[in-house]
């Protein structure tokens, strides 16, 4: 079986809704000369095919072999100089770069005058909607053009283009180093999860401190606010302090909610801040904050006036499926969860291109979670060896771990025994690999090994034995993460009282809410 090519064009050109195709097809038809150009009959042809393949387009006649890549180059600039022109990608942003753009050309022209009227009404434009480094840019170009146009205003016009062009340059620095330490840390957690033990939670507290700039939080506008909560909130994942989760990312999307016009100018940034939300009230198992948000979230992101481009799509998609499977995390009605998966599972097709690697292999994880949950223990490792079988996965090293220990579990409730001695050892290289084999994988593993040296009259109290050891490290500043993403506790729970898993959990939720 042939591998499917995958071609930034072909992508491109099967991104484009009706409207859009229509719209470049009215656009290249505006001269004459293009409507049987090599560009558009091979746009004719990419459009039709179901796969990109490059021997096709060469034998159907549209494009020489030695034009195909100026010919491709061609077409992909005049898909985008189509899309810039379509009205739904026009934004804030793109109607000031628009207005610089103008106010540059007057000003090559020699018409400074104009070219300083656009620039005062663009720049007033830039600084309302939080566009700091357009307006920093545009006081630039300001400074330019008052060297050259000389008028009786120019000492007080100085003065007031240097001010400010001082407190947006300020600004700005205070933004990038926040938005670069806020990256970084987003970067570790992705790598490598939350910190294993005191030296990485000092390392990281060290960086973070060092990094922090020193500000104060009166003083900043939307921009370097909402900078300034995403740092603080990622180092608090990675040091698994959900309060402080929960704190910084409901003054995230409180920001939003205080500043309306900003969802609409920035919705990656407020979905992404209702995520985090979300993930933070599931940590801490509050599920009625947890409904009540995650209906505020989609009471937002169904309105009209929402934002509807493809990313936005789909991160709609995939924040909202993530919690609503987590909702039954929380309350262990795993079987309720179940009708979830194959209605994702079909929209994850639609999303392919859309989603990366490591979001997918999150939603198995979860996938394969609730079959676990629900007892369904071949379901679960189907799933697992999505993640497990997927060597170019470089990302989140827990997931992976816990991946590997939650298929050993799994493999013993299915009665896979004959796998057992294998897969222990495999695991056990991996953990030790990835320098991720702490104290609940080391009991769970000697457990497991162990199992077939026990008579069955004994098992139960070999349980009990474990449940006694791993409750210890429930409340472990470092050994707890292992409980995260598995929950060993119920687990075991379920073995010694012989009930399903969903019902420890289920008891336990009510039991925290009576």
């Amino acid at each position: 079986m042939t591998k499917e090519q995958k071609d930034n064009l072909f992508l491109l050109v099967k991104s484009l809704t009706k409207s859009e195709k229509r719209q470049f097809k009215l656009y290249v038809g505006r001269l004459g000369v293009n409507s049987d150009s090599k560009f558009l009959n091979l746009f004719n042809l990419l459009d039709k095919a179901s796969l990109y393949n490059e021997n096709a387009i060469l034998k159907s006649g549209v494009v020489k072999k030695q034009q195909l890549a100026n010919v491709k180059a061609h077409l992909y600039k005049q898909i985008l100089v189509s899309l810039k022109l379509n009205p739904s990608h026009q934004n804030i942003r793109s109607q000031i770069r628009e207005q610089l753009d103008f106010a540059s050309i007057l000003y090559h022209k020699g018409l400074y005058r104009q070219s300083l009227k656009i620039l005062e009404k663009a720049k007033e434009v830039a600084i309302i909607n939080e566009e700091k480094n357009l307006a920093f840019e545009i006081v630039e170009l300001e400074k330019i053009i008052e060297t050259q146009y000389i008028t009786r205003s120019i000492g007080s016009r100085a003065d007031q283009l240097t001010i400010q062009a001082k407190e947006l340059s300020e600004l700005n620095v205070i933004t990038s180093k926040l938005s670069n330490l806020s990256l970084q840390l987003y970067s570790i957690i992705l790598k490598t999860g939350y910190v294993k033990n005191e030296e990485e939670s000092t390392a990281v507290t060290k960086y973070f401190n060092d990094r922090l700039p020193k500000v104060e939080i009166s003083g900043l506008g939307f921009r370097e606010k909402l900078w300034y909560y995403k740092a603080h909130l990622w180092y608090s994942f990675l040091m698994q302090d959900f309060l402080n989760c929960y704190k910084y990312a409901l003054k995230w999307v409180d920001l939003f909610y205080e500043n309306p016009n900003m969802i609409s100018l920035n919705p990656v940034f407020f979905l992404k801040g209702n995520n985090y939300l979300l993930e933070a009230l599931y940590f801490i198992k509050n599920k009625p904050k947890f409904k009540a948000k995650l209906a505020d979230f989609y009471s937002v992101v169904d309105q009209a006036n929402f934002p509807k481009d493809e990313n936005v799509a789909s991160l709609v998609f995939l924040y909202g499926n993530f919690h609503k499977i987590n909702l039954h995390f929380i309350d262990g009605s795993f079987d309720d969860g179940l009708v979830l998966i194959p209605k994702i599972e079909a929209e994850l097709i639609q999303f392919d291109n859309k989603i990366d690697a490591h979001h997918k292999m999150i939603f198995y994880y979860k996938f394969a979670s609730l079959h676990f949950g629900a007892g369904n223990n071949k379901e679960c490792i189907k799933y697992l060896d999505k993640i497990i079988s997927n060597k170019s996965l470089s990302m989140r090293e827990d997931l992976l771990c816990f991946s590997r220990v939650l298929n050993l579990v799994a493999h013993y409730e299915a009665g896979l025994d004959y796998h057992l001695e294998t897969l222990l050892k495999s695991t056990y290289k991996f953990l030790i690999k990835m320098n991720d084999l702490h104290k609940v994988q080391k009991e769970m593993i000697k457990f497991i090994r162990g199992l077939q040296d026990i008579y069955p009259q004994d098992i139960k109290k070999e349980f009990k034995k474990l449940l006694e050891t791993l409750k210890q490290y429930e409340d472990h500043p470092f050994e707890r993460r292992a409980f995260l993403y598995l929950d060993i506790i119920s687990w075991l729970e379920s073995k010694i009282e012989n009930k399903p898993v969903g019902k420890i959990v289920r008891d336990k939720y009510l039991k925290l809410y009576a």
